[in-house]
């Protein structure tokens, strides 16, 4: 292979290894090479198995309506879902709760509301 041809040539990621509490994305690769449906699901990271080969698999709990475990997920069919993309809702939302306001998660505008308020609960008197 020459110089000119090697740029073309798909580059492979660094291992990553996961940790508890993780959420992955996890692509089956049976039934996505398969064609098969639902081949990728969200998961939580349930438990990690060390291998005495270095190799690290885990334990995955699916967090669609089927529920379950997947077992011996391997690194490479996983992608983490990090936290900031689930939160950027919240933390890109206008301080101005009048407008934008359909737009958000109520979650996001409870936070917000609790973040912004002018003045604090008064405590109850004795």
């Amino acid at each position: 292979m020459n110089a000119s041809s090697s740029s073309s040539v798909a580059r492979v990621a660094a291992p990553i290894t996961y940790r508890c509490d993780d959420y992955v994305l996890y692509r089956d690769p049976e039934r996505f090479w398969l064609g098969k449906a639902g081949h990728t699901v969200v998961c939580r990271v349930d438990g990690v198995v060390p291998y005495a080969s270095g190799e690290i698999r885990y334990t995955l709990a699916r967090l669609d309506s089927t529920g379950g475990l997947i077992k011996q997920a391997r690194a490479p069919y996983m992608r983490l879902l990090p936290p900031a993309d689930a939160m950027r809702d919240i933390d890109t939302a206008p301080l101005d709760t009048a407008t934008g306001v359909a737009d958000m998660a109520p979650a996001a505008v409870a936070w917000l509301i609790a973040q912004t308020a002018s003045r604090r609960p008064d405590l109850p008197r004795t």
